[in-house]
């Protein structure tokens, strides 16, 4: 985690947030690096030395955009991707798996969290991040971080993108299309 941050991030330039829901358990649960897991770290970030391998079907689709853009130096030289909530939740589906559970999936959860949430966005935003824009990965979480935007007013305003998870699991046949949406809002 420590050398994707130097490597990417050691500059004082303003980025736009893409913001995820929660870490998932394969890519920043086990990185600690949003919407990247341990093959994508190596592969297309260079960075080498991790022990253990995960594969996460939403990192494929996010470097596959990230390379369209041009590449991971030029994509995070403009774009910082961080999560609204920022802890992995998980809970145990029917058969006794653990898998990931969204912030907002219970409004006991959401309501446990908000005060994390906002003071890790105010913590981000202090980072130097560009705030007259937010891209959210999902409507659902963008309908949530909306009503955290309108109380807090951290971003002028909030774009929406599907959810890299949604496309790889639903819409595999129209990812390229998918591809072309994500680069025209990503400018």
């Amino acid at each position: 985690m420590k050398q994707f941050y130097f490597k990417f991030y050691s500059d004082s330039k303003k980025r736009k947030l893409i913001a995820g829901i929660n870490p998932g358990r394969l890519g920043a649960g086990s990185t600690g690096i949003p919407f990247t897991d341990t093959k994508r770290l190596e592969e297309k970030c260079g960075i080498t030395g991790v022990s253990f391998t995960t594969h996460e079907p939403s990192s494929v689709f996010v470097y596959e955009v990230i390379d369209a853009f041009g590449g991971p130096e030029k994509f995070y030289k403009d774009f910082y991707i961080n999560s609204v909530s920022p802890l992995g939740l998980l809970q145990k589906n029917k058969r006794g798996n653990w898998v990931n559970c969204n912030y907002y999936d219970s409004a006991v959860i959401y309501e446990s969290v908000k005060p994390f949430m906002i003071e890790s966005l105010k913590k981000q935003i202090d980072f130097g991040l560009d705030t007259s824009v937010c891209i959210s990965f999902g409507k659902k979480n963008a309908d949530f971080l909306k009503k955290i935007n309108k109380e807090e007013k951290f971003f002028e305003k909030i774009v929406v993108l599907p959810h890299p998870r949604y496309i790889i699991q639903y819409k595999t046949k129209e990812k390229a299309s998918y591809i072309e949406l994500y680069l025209k809002t990503l400018g």
